[in-house]
């Protein structure tokens, strides 16, 4: 059933417990493959996604797996992913799920917690610090191979700076009484003034006027990007799902994941399941954080916020 072998080897493997893969087709198990072996982990087993659960549930606790998707497998897909999240949020492993950009909503209507690394349409960088990163929590050792070659080196720190930009972030909002952000909660009195759909769509057309000028990079912002689109959307009176907001971010599908995560986490942002779809959910401002961006509209006035 899985004839994939991996290739030979010179990587010297950590002791750390296997990593277990699962792919929907044999180009998915081949990359993910690849990733868990540069990583320094062994593999201690391959398979498909319909002997998946099975398996899972007789790994001893502490064992990492990643599941690699490339294809919609529908309700097969979603039960694999049920699985992984539940067995994820009780510590029994850490977990990478790697997807495409079309499979974004449905693989993120599944996985609601914060215990799985979600990556889409990820490079070998993202995708070897995803798992870096969620062994990490399980304090498993990691180390790279050709994953950190030096033709990577910048990918790398970009990426290093990325994930550490979100950690503080979510150190500020985390911060309570004598903190140096004040929590969200704590809103300024007064009647909050009506913000028109107008003056939030000017806002986001010029800062994506500023990519015709200048490198794009160069004014990546995507908690501030997203919390503009889900403004412009409830006053719209709009539903915004995960893949859109991706989207609005402005920023690589794996990047605007990661702040999507953190802000839900922290309250900023709230998941909503669709009611007609099971396979998707969206994405809505916390009523504190509605009030507080009113309010900041309403204190800077007419000149355009960028």
């Amino acid at each position: 059933m899985n004839a994939i072998q991996p290739e030979p080897s010179n990587l010297s493997y950590s002791s750390a417990p296997p990593i277990l893969v699962a792919a929907s087709g044999h180009a998915a198990m081949a990359r993910a493959l690849r990733t868990v072996e540069a990583s320094g982990h062994r593999i201690g087993d391959r398979m498909t996604l319909d002997e998946a659960c099975a398996r899972i549930e007789r790994q001893p606790a502490a064992t990492a797996i990643w599941i690699e998707l490339e294809d919609d497998g529908g309700a097969e897909m979603d039960e694999v992913l049920d699985c992984v999240g539940r067995n994820a949020r009780e510590g029994r492993f850490a977990a990478v799920v790697s997807s495409t950009i079309a499979l974004i909503d449905a693989v993120s209507a599944r996985l609601d917690g914060v215990a799985v690394e979600l990556i889409a349409d990820a490079d070998d960088v993202e995708r070897a610090a995803a798992l870096a990163i969620a062994t990490a929590r399980l304090g498993v050792e990691q180390r790279f191979s050709d994953i950190a070659s030096d033709q990577n080196a910048a990918r790398l720190r970009q990426l290093s700076d990325e994930v550490s930009r979100i950690a503080a972030t979510l150190a500020r909002l985390s911060s309570g009484p004598g903190g140096t952000t004040p929590p969200l909660e704590a809103k300024p009195q007064g009647e909050v003034r009506d913000v028109s759909a107008d003056t939030v769509r000017a806002v986001i057309r010029a800062r994506r006027l500023r990519a015709r000028y200048f490198p794009e990079h160069l004014f990546a912002d995507p908690a501030w990007d997203m919390l503009l689109d889900l403004l412009q959307a409830e006053i719209a009176q709009l539903r915004v799902p995960v893949s859109s907001l991706c989207i609005a971010a402005a920023v690589p599908a794996t990047t605007a994941l990661r702040w999507l995560k953190t802000l839900v986490q922290e309250g900023i942002f709230v998941r909503r399941a669709d009611p007609h779809d099971g396979r998707r959910v969206f994405v809505e401002l916390a009523p504190a954080a509605s009030e507080a961006l009113r309010r900041y509209f309403a204190e800077v006035g007419g000149p355009a916020v960028i």
